[in-house]
């Protein structure tokens, strides 16, 4: 798919209606890249964006998104690649993580060696940036939300734990006053720790790390 095409512009009055801030493309993140990492884990070759969106819904992580078939493949298929792009960077320098539309790869740490982010590759531009998934910034957080809350019940999450944002701090190790930047960065440490897919991952551990991240990231 051509960048140029998918990056038409728009009328300059919707152009200003679907800005989001800089605060929100700052910090929000797909929460598919979790159930996305198990997926690799478990087959680290062979995907394509398509197949693995279909794998995802399959799992019942990604429900429609649109009714004109051509916007639902569209959504699916940005929000499968923006999912990649935080997970690479998320994963490196540990691990690389091949972002292709016809060729996703999880490489082991020896292969990662040889591998760096280009921050100029105009494909990650266009599909980091939340702007272009055309749709303002309400909808993109009630999609993420949605996206979160079954990730959180596939993985046994509650809200039973009675955890507030002071205690959800501690558990990140973070002073109050961190800033909303910091606390993901502590969330995406942790949670690539005790990932119960990993070998000394911990999925109890884990349940409460999702938990306390649940807490603080409708605290921003």
């Amino acid at each position: 798919m051509n960048v140029e095409t998918m990056s038409q512009s728009r009328p300059e009055s919707m152009s200003e209606s679907l800005e989001l801030t800089a605060q929100f493309q700052s910090y929000m993140e797909n929460p598919l890249l979790w159930p996305m990492l198990a997926v690799l884990r478990k087959q680290p070759s062979g995907w394509k964006v398509h197949t693995l969106a279909a794998h995802l819904s399959e799992q019942g992580f990604m429900p429609v998104l649109d009714s004109a078939p051509e916007k639902d493949l569209f959504k699916r298929n940005f929000l499968i690649m923006n999912a990649l792009y935080q997970l690479q960077e998320t994963l490196y320098p540990e691990k690389w993580l091949q972002v292709s539309a016809m060729d996703i790869v999880l490489m082991p740490a020896h292969r990662a060696v040889s591998c760096e982010i280009d921050p100029d590759d105009p494909l990650r531009d266009y599909y980091t940036q939340w702007k272009n998934y055309e749709a303002d910034e309400g909808e993109v957080r009630r999609l993420l939300n949605e996206f979160w809350t079954r990730y959180r019940k596939a993985m046994g999450g509650t809200s039973n734990l009675n955890m507030n944002r002071l205690q959800a701090l501690r558990l990140f190790k973070l002073p109050v006053e961190a800033t909303q930047i910091e606390i993901r960065k502590t969330w995406r440490k942790l949670a690539l720790k005790w990932h119960p897919d990993r070998d000394n991952g911990n999925a109890e551990t884990f349940r409460v790390l999702c938990e306390a991240w649940n807490i603080l990231r409708q605290n921003s």
